[in-house]
């Protein structure tokens, strides 16, 4: 696993070689912030010093946000015909698939924590409870690592960034929308109750609620580390086949 470092240095210093990567984070915190100061956020009626206002939407915002971020990673390489580049060096297909995701979580952990102003902004107008807002940003990271999983493993199956975004959105909706008692309900017409409530566990907003509330359930950390690990597999069986 020597060469991970090496690839990531590379994988991230080349997010910072665009313009594209500082649009994307101005981006992603213009609407964030915005989100929460509009009347669907209630920033400011809300009447308490805390900040669930905004980090509510972030699963919202990571359905269309990571998929962006993660589109380029190997369809970029397939369709620059670099990928194959790659695998003549002394790497292995783990190694590089590792490398690329830690980063890109590691860009979108950079995204999220600029939004320090805004804890910082909500500590001066009262006394927030520090305890709920980091364990947050914990469980923020956390999810935007299961997003990427899931995007890097759409990435890999094909050579056209727009096809990845598009696979991407549509597989990372079904793990939100999986948390929404409607959508159970649909499931149970199709299968058994017991199947159905299994399939729910597998949403990102079940596991990221318990996050908002200051509380920490291994399970949920869990959750999210096994999802990143099961679509880091899967995208090297991809690469190799």
């Amino acid at each position: 696993m020597r060469q991970i470092s090496p690839v990531f240095k590379r994988e991230f210093l080349g997010y910072f070689r665009s313009p594209v990567a500082y649009v994307f984070l101005v981006a992603f915190l213009v609407i964030s912030v915005s989100l929460a100061f509009s009347r669907y956020g209630g920033f400011f009626r809300a009447g308490i010093a805390g900040m669930e206002s905004y980090f509510t939407f972030y699963p919202w915002l990571f359905l269309f946000i990571v998929p962006a971020a993660g589109m380029r990673l190997w369809s970029e390489e397939k369709r620059s015909g670099t990928v194959e580049l790659l695998f003549t060096l002394p790497v292995t297909t783990l190694e590089a698939v590792v490398g690329k995701f830690l980063a890109g979580w590691a860009f979108l952990a950079i995204a999220v924590l600029l939004s320090f102003p805004m804890a910082i902004t909500v500590g001066y107008l009262g006394d927030p409870d520090w305890g709920v807002i980091l364990t947050t940003y914990f469980g923020a990271i956390l999810m935007a690592g299961g997003y990427l999983g899931v995007c890097a493993l759409a990435s890999a199956l094909t050579k056209n960034q727009v096809i990845s975004y598009v696979l991407s959105l549509g597989a990372c909706a079904v793990l939100l929308f999986l948390g929404f008692s409607s959508f159970t309900e649909t499931l149970e017409g199709w299968f058994p109750v017991a199947v159905a409530d299994a399939l729910s566990n597998f949403s990102f907003i079940t596991h990221y609620d318990a996050f908002t509330k200051g509380l920490i359930d291994p399970k949920d950390v869990v959750f999210f580390l096994s999802l990143m690990g099961f679509t880091l597999f899967l995208n090297v069986i991809v690469l190799e086949r």
